[in-house]
């Protein structure tokens, strides 16, 4: 795989960054570990969270802008990546991704109670990722098995946090540093081992 990040350097940089899941996947400290590695960095940094009924598992939309002056929410087809931590909310989101943009899209489901008592039925996955793939470059996989992997399902978050390290214009040590700041301490080992598996998942 090509590595499509970009420059660091150039401090005028903008990229707009959107994490979407349902409550309890863990995107605010995705976006918490965004934020900071880009204060870090010396980068302007504008943040905005959107949590619904997120205690509830329901809808959680977080906006991350790296160089952002207008605002804090990104507006559609303005996303330079979606880090999908659930499929069906990914999909939901796309609105806000810019043609040829990236989604980096964690294949585990979560059904919602809608599914599991019959009301609605959940999409097919190959149908979601097919549909994102006439737009997008997309890199799907269950990172969930992945973060069980290295020690711990809840560590899902981290494996995409190290996914998109090959694109976002933030240092891989600075996002390391950055979410050994945030985590408890014992869990440190786990979510770096998370945190290399979901790096190399898109560099293979």
């Amino acid at each position: 795989m090509k590595n499509e990040k970009l420059e660091t350097e150039d401090k005028n940089i903008k990229y707009d960054i959107i994490i979407c899941g349902v409550g309890g996947q863990g995107a605010i400290l995705a976006s918490d570990v965004f934020g900071r590695a880009a204060v870090v960095q010396n980068y302007n940094v504008q943040a905005a969270e959107t949590h619904g009924m997120a205690q509830r598992g329901g809808s959680v939309e977080n906006h991350v802008r790296i160089g952002a002056t207008e605002g804090s929410l990104i507006p559609e087809k303005s996303g330079d990546i979606l880090i999908g931590l659930e499929p069906a909310e990914a999909l939901r989101y796309t609105h806000l991704l810019k043609d040829d943009g990236i989604v980096i899209l964690n294949t585990n489901k979560v059904l919602p109670t809608t599914v599991t008592s019959g009301k609605s039925k959940y999409p097919d996955l190959d149908e979601i990722i097919n549909s994102l793939k006439t737009k997008y470059k997309v890199y799907a996989f269950n990172a969930t098995e992945k973060a069980k992997e290295a020690g711990n399902r809840q560590a899902m978050n981290v494996v995409m946090i190290g996914a998109s390290s090959n694109f976002v214009p933030l240092e891989e040590e600075v996002l390391k540093s950055c979410i050994k700041k945030i985590i408890p301490p014992k869990t440190v080992d786990v979510n770096m081992k998370a945190f290399e598996m979901g790096k190399k998942q898109i560099e293979n």
